[in-house]
């Protein structure tokens, strides 16, 4: 698979593309950052919802037979293989409120428009 890297890279990029150019302006979740000076993978492309309606955004897409996934709805410090008696629940509040928040959509090489658009629109509903 190595020599379709680039490939693959570019039909993700090409997909966070689609996602940031819908979701721009939207003031309900905030979309991935980028840095100016290097290019992203998008392993994931992953919202962080406000007002806490992750959880019915997440509820609604699977009504909806929209894909999307919570990969770390446990914070790190508090899962049974990283447990240490020197950090407790609030100890971390950023973790902990990313683990509340954050919903990650489809991001894969085979995302074609059709797929993309009703995704999006599958989340613009939602807000609206």
């Amino acid at each position: 698979k190595l020599q379709y890297l680039n490939e693959y890279i570019s039909a993700r990029q090409k997909a966070a593309a689609f996602y940031d150019k819908t979701f721009h302006s939207q003031s309900e979740f905030i979309i991935p950052q980028k840095k100016n000076n290097s290019t992203h993978v998008y392993h994931q492309y992953t919202l962080q919802i406000k007002n806490n309606k992750r959880d019915k955004l997440s509820e609604y897409m699977l009504n909806k037979t929209v894909p999307s996934m919570i990969y770390y709805p446990i914070p790190l410090h508090l899962q049974k293989a990283y447990r240490d008696d020197r950090y407790k629940e609030n100890d971390f509040p950023v973790t902990q409120q990313l683990c509340e928040s954050v919903l990650s959509l489809p991001i894969h090489t085979e995302l074609n428009e059709n797929m993309l658009q009703k995704i999006t629109t599958t989340v613009l509903e939602f807000f609206n």
